[in-house]
């Protein structure tokens, strides 16, 4: 199974350079400020790409996602929408989840600890690839040589799951890859820290 990587592409999707796959994953931050109009977009360029199957997460930037979610996920037609959830593609169970630490005054942001490491706790012990917003704490979440914002409640979390692949962005400075304990990480971040498309998608075969 191909899977084509992308993140934090904050309304500038249509400037991306998709190669194909199996499976096409937007890992957040797929919203400039956040408006059911933008979404909209997105879901029409969805339609466009080839991928059997699209798999979408929410952002610290993708508002009506949180605030309207009825009217937001409605418009979500051509792709698969994973808030909190699990869903199985031939045999490989995806687990997607939009929070991140909060960080002044975002979208889907939760304090460290109690609040967030609940959310990571419901990750079933059997998740194949995760796909979260933001990075586990150490692992390609630098925004600069001195400071590291990932998630230590994740990190923590991650050490109960036998992971194969897991998927995130947020932290555009850290676009990359590493392989850590048998696990793939992957930063799919398409903007740059400029905010600039130039990131391209990373595609891993499992």
């Amino acid at each position: 199974m191909r899977l084509v990587c992308i993140s934090d592409t904050h309304s500038m999707h249509r400037q991306v350079a998709v190669p194909d796959g199996d499976v096409l994953i937007h890992a957040g931050d797929c919203l400039g400020v956040g408006t059911l109009e933008e979404l909209e977009d997105l879901d029409n360029w969805f339609s466009e790409q080839p991928h059997r199957h699209k798999i979408l997460i929410a952002g610290n930037h993708d508002w009506c996602l949180q605030d309207e979610p009825a009217d937001a996920e409605a418009l979500i037609r051509n792709a698969i929408y994973l808030r909190d959830r699990s869903i199985n593609i031939e045999g490989v169970k995806f687990w997607g989840s939009p929070w991140t630490p909060i960080f002044f005054d975002w979208a889907f942001n939760l304090e460290r600890g109690t609040a967030i490491a609940e959310r990571w706790a419901q990750i079933p012990s059997d998740t194949d690839v995760l796909i979260t917003h933001g990075p586990p704490a150490g692992i390609l979440d630098q925004v600069n040589e001195s400071l590291a914002v990932g998630c230590g409640d994740l990190a923590w979390e991650l050490e109960r799951l036998t992971l194969k692949l897991h998927i995130f962005g947020h932290i555009h400075e850290s676009y990359g890859q590493q392989t850590l304990n048998d696990c793939r990480y992957i930063n799919a971040s398409t903007c740059t820290g400029q905010y600039k498309p130039l990131n391209p998608p990373i595609v891993v075969d499992i």
